[in-house]
């Protein structure tokens, strides 16, 4: 279902949760049936070049079908971040090459082998707006 045309009558309930340079927003919509699902939208203010601001959106479309597996896996995912690094957010106090200097090994479930990539041999990923799906 597109989000474009009649949001007013599509969005049930709304909540924003704002975070540094992003925003969540986690919307609940009507399919035409009048059945309920969730959009959960990240928004990420950036800057470009010539000084305009302009922000980038993500969507993610959460059905009732899938509101258990979902939310177990959250959770899981969550709770493993927890037990693993606690509850201080390491960024808050690191300088800003931390992450260069501490690079240590990736902890896999499957016993993958990962290899260190150097900095020119590093991939770009593009952004991609999955708003038309």
């Amino acid at each position: 279902m597109s989000d474009y045309g009649n949001n007013a009558q599509e969005e049930i309930h709304s909540k924003v949760l704002r975070a540094g340079r992003r925003t969540y927003f986690f919307d609940v919509r009507a399919t035409k049936a009048d059945d309920f699902y969730l959009t959960i939208t990240e928004s990420k203010k950036h800057t470009s070049e010539n000084g305009s601001v302009f922000y980038k959106k993500h969507k993610i479309y959460l059905y009732k079908e899938d509101f258990e597996a979902f939310q177990e896996m959250l959770t899981e995912a969550t709770d493993y971040i927890i037990d693993k690094r606690g509850e201080e957010v390491i960024s808050d106090r690191h300088e800003p090459d931390f992450h260069k200097k501490h690079r240590g090994p990736i902890d896999l479930e499957d016993n993958e082998e990962v290899a260190e990539t150097s900095d020119e041999n590093k991939k770009e990923y593009t952004d991609i707006s999955f708003d038309d799906i």
